[in-house]
């Protein structure tokens, strides 16, 4: 049974980046018919947050990647990693360590100014024939893993490739600290075991945390997952994702308009392609999906790729689905939408001219709320030859079927009648009623107002 699990720490947003993994992560076990398990990572008690937890769970929301177990939490599993680290000092893969950490600073210190690499020099560490220091009167010890000191620690990465790391490289991690708490790289290590992770889905930014995790799982005597680790995402210019150009909350592209399946649909191409496959649903990754074609190279986000996408896919959402999302922006900026015209005959009439919903709710808000046209848009569209026109098309609208088709043939009528061209009174009209120069066709723009709306507007003019 695949399992694969998306923990992220409760430090911050779901940005961009976990958003990409957790997608992977999902998917995969989707493809396999496995479970995905959502873990909140939150033993850094300084830094978690329930607004951040929060913040994670909406995301994952949005996105709909619905997860099949959990949210578990490490900080309701304290007593679980204090059996495992009682069981591993018993059997010898940890010992307990008394240096303070004033001394560790000082020998890293020390080992720095010597062109060495900082670490710890296993004081402490039990060895054949090693008389250890009397332990200190009245301190807390912390935790050591036993690290293997020879040979070398190797992963066969189903991103990077064979990965080796020589164990003489690795000091001896703090598994546990002197207050009690069990560390980060632990934690992990107990979870993925307990939790039957098969796949381990997750940035290369943990590269480095996988030979401890792995030495640990094999000094349990447990089943090592295999992992894969994803690179980076680069901004639109090329240099690492920052909050200027992309690593933000997901939930920041909810409020900058974006629909969530354009979300995930571009996600799911940053590193990983199906042939020349740009726009396909999540049923469709799902079925596709697999770690062989996720490119160890880092891939670069693309803003206007994304735009291109969500438009896209407002060109083909339901109205209905369209005017519940845009009808709280309309609420957020106070306008009142009233039953005439319908919200959802708005955005039918929209829906293909804009790249998200913010924008659908700009154009929608002029139907419910009293404009007052630029004076050099009346200047401009308002001409002596025009009004005659206009003022035409005014005394016909009482005697009409209200129906874009009957519109425009008085539109028609009206400029025929004055040797005119259709942008002559075209222009007008959209001034008036919009106070925009850029709308969709203008017979089904007027049908949509009510009749009595269009004539009022239209008065202006006179």
């Amino acid at each position: 049974m695949i399992r694969t699990r998306f923990a992220p720490s409760p430090t911050g947003f779901l940005h961009i980046g976990g958003a990409r993994t957790a997608l992977f992560s999902w998917a995969f076990a989707r493809r396999h018919g496995g479970s995905f398990i959502l873990r909140i990572e939150d033993t850094d008690l300084a830094r978690s947050t329930p607004e951040a937890v929060q913040a994670i769970l909406d995301g994952m929301n949005w996105l709909g990647l619905s997860h099949d177990e959990g949210p578990f939490y490490q900080t309701q599993r304290m007593a679980r990693y204090q059996v495992v680290i009682d069981e591993m000092l018993a059997a010898g893969t940890a010992y307990h360590c008394y240096m303070p950490p004033e001394e560790l600073d000082r020998l890293r210190e020390e080992q720095r100014a010597q062109g060495l690499k900082a670490r710890y020099d296993g004081t402490w560490r039990p060895e054949p024939g090693k008389v250890l220091p009397t332990p200190p009167a009245g301190v807390s010890p912390a935790v050591r893993f036993r690290n293997p000191s020879d040979g070398v620690v190797a992963w066969d990465d189903l991103v990077k490739g064979r990965i080796e790391i020589a164990n003489a490289e690795l000091d001896d991690l703090v598994i546990a600290r002197a207050d009690g708490t069990p560390t980060y790289n632990f934690c992990v290590v107990v979870d993925d075991f307990d939790m039957g992770i098969t796949q381990v889905i997750r940035g290369d930014d943990h590269v480095n945390n996988t030979p401890r995790q792995i030495n640990i799982l094999q000094a349990l005597g447990v089943q090592v997952p295999q992992y894969a680790h994803l690179s980076m995402i680069l901004g639109d210019d090329g240099q690492k994702l920052s909050k200027r150009h992309g690593a933000v909350s997901v939930m920041q592209y909810d409020e900058e308009g974006y629909l969530p399946e354009a979300v995930l649909n571009y996600l799911a191409r940053l590193g990983w392609s199906h042939g020349d496959e740009e726009i396909f649903s999540m049923a469709q990754f799902c079925e596709w999906f697999d770690l062989d074609h996720i490119t160890p190279s880092a891939a670069q986000f693309n803003t206007e790729k994304l735009n291109w996408l969500n438009a896209h896919y407002l060109k083909r959402a339901e109205a209905q689905r369209l005017a519940a999302l845009v009808l709280p922006r309309l609420q957020a900026r106070g306008v009142t939408v009233s039953a005439t015209p319908s919200l959802p005959a708005v955005i039918t009439l929209y829906q293909e001219r804009v790249a998200n919903l913010n924008e659908l709710a700009d154009a929608a808000a002029v139907f419910y709320i009293d404009i007052t046209p630029k004076s050099e848009l009346l200047v401009k569209h308002l001409t002596p030859e025009a009004l005659p026109a206009l003022a035409d098309f005014v005394a016909g609208l009482p005697n009409i079927a209200w129906e874009p088709a009957a519109i425009g043939a008085l539109i028609k009528h009206s400029v025929a009648a004055h040797g005119l061209k259709m942008p002559k009174l075209a222009m007008p009209l959209r001034v008036l009623l919009t106070g925009q120069e850029q709308t969709p066709s203008v017979d089904a723009l007027v049908a949509l107002f009510p009749r009595e709306e269009v004539l009022k507007r239209l008065a202006a003019a006179g």
